[in-house]
């Protein structure tokens, strides 16, 4: 059963920082040099300098990023720029936002402590592979400061919206904490409730309690990195009592059926690459697909948005456009027996086993260390960067859907990094969950 509590959260104080927009950022694995600097140069309290603190050359085991973003929390919360929440509570996060295709939507999300469980009891489970270094800083900076500071984003079973119905009286009710904030790299508003009315709370939290089932959409190294956390903290303290705060981690909620829920898709850049040129490769893809030279960006586009489950197809651009589609659904079967069919059926299954690794000779080792590979949200630089000769090709890809991901979940299948891009993403700063050896609270 999936077990949440409410918490007694900490969170930027309004009179200290009457605007977020200033400190609140994205998750830390969306933040590069350049979003760091403009982070630091908001605010001296912007919430970056916690989660992805400067690294410098003097660097020692008792002053690195790690200590730094400790002495950050405890002189924040000493000057009352950070508060505690003063009773338990859950919160709703609502994010409106313009998708790709010019549509506004809206997406709601519950904030709650989520009691761990391992992959292997069925409650909560992963959907992508995960790598070891992200986990260990993850774990550093968890370590220094017994905090949980950003989001874990979950999916959960809800067809009927359940969930969302329960909270909606407090939410037309009250005004909310946060409204219209915006962040430095897209136009998403948020608006952010802080719900303490015991009743609600009580409901919510029987509601969610069967569910099993959950899915991780977003922080697969967040939660593996929590799991470790908890081992290590019973370890040092056999004695703490079951409700201990660090069996516990900080999630956002969001069910299935939410009508903003949205998957982008990641196209793939393939760069500092010279075996072999376009119509090479094109000519060498003829033994797993059918290769169909288009006119211009806007013919393969359309092809992409027409190409069904059943013919997976993906985009070429080299300085010419081509589409690519799957011509035998069994070739996959062949080549990697034993894996799921809905697996074998992922786009970026198919891009990454048969073109990536079988005809451009990139082995997985390679993909991993992104020695020839980068991924984009936002096609537009990739093109540029084919035209300009930074790069060689462009493979473009259709989204992964909701219901490939559930399915290739729901059969302990791992989909290939990269495989999903929910947006928008679950900002990070408006609230955190200490995670000490003291009672959730």
């Amino acid at each position: 059963m999936a077990v949440i509590k409410p918490f007694r959260g900490l969170r930027y104080n309004p009179a200290r920082i009457p605007d977020l927009s200033a400190v609140i950022t994205q998750p830390y694995d969306r933040i590069h040099a350049a979003e760091q600097a403009s982070y630091y140069a908001l605010s001296p309290y912007n919430f970056c300098r916690i989660i992805l603190g400067r690294r410098t050359a003097a660097d020692t085991e008792a002053n690195n990023v790690y200590t730094r973003a400790r002495c950050y929390d405890q002189t924040w919360q000493a000057e009352d720029v950070l508060m505690r929440e003063p009773r338990p509570a859950l919160y709703v996060l609502e994010q409106t936002y313009t998708t790709p295709s010019g549509e506004t939507r809206t997406r709601r999300g519950l904030c709650a402590a989520l009691q761990l469980t391992g992959f292997d009891e069925g409650v909560i489970l992963p959907h992508e592979r995960t790598l070891s270094g992200p986990k260990v800083d993850r774990l550093n900076l968890t370590l220094a400061t017994a905090t949980a500071w950003e989001h874990i984003f979950i999916l959960y079973p809800d067809p009927h919206n359940r969930v969302n119905g329960l909270v909606e009286p407090f939410l037309a009710a009250h005004a909310p904490a946060v409204a219209r904030e915006q962040i430095i790299e897209s136009a998403v508003e948020q608006r952010f409730w802080v719900v303490d009315d015991p009743q609600i709370v009580t409901a919510v939290v029987a509601e969610l309690a069967p569910k099993r089932n959950l899915i991780i959409a977003d922080g697969h190294h967040r939660y593996e990195t929590a799991l470790n956390y908890r081992d290590e903290m019973r370890q040092q303290h056999p004695d703490a009592p079951a409700d201990a705060a660090f069996n516990y981690v900080l999630v956002t909620l969001v069910g299935m059926s939410d009508l903003g829920l949205v998957i982008l898709p990641t196209h793939r850049l393939i760069h500092s690459y010279g075996q072999m040129d376009g119509p090479a490769a094109l000519e060498k893809a003829r033994e797993f697909f059918d290769v169909t030279p288009v006119a211009d960006r806007a013919a393969m586009e359309q092809a992409l948005a027409q190409a069904t489950p059943d013919h997976p197809s993906f985009g070429f651009y080299d300085g010419a456009y081509s589409v690519l589609t799957l011509r035998d659904q069994a070739v996959l079967a062949l080549l990697l027996p034993g894996r799921a069919h809905d697996w074998h059926m992922l786009d970026v299954t198919i891009l990454h086993e048969l073109f990536i690794e079988r005809v451009l000779g990139i082995d997985k080792g390679a993909v991993e260390r992104k020695e020839s590979l980068d991924y984009l949200r936002d096609a537009e630089p990739g093109y540029r960067a084919v035209d300009e000769g930074q790069a060689r090709f462009l493979l473009l890809v259709n989204p992964t859907r909701i219901e490939q991901v559930q399915s290739c979940t729901e059969a302990s299948e791992r989909m290939p990094q990269k495989s999903t891009d929910f947006y928008p993403k679950v900002i990070s700063g408006l609230v955190m969950m200490p995670v000490p050896a003291e009672p959730l609270g």
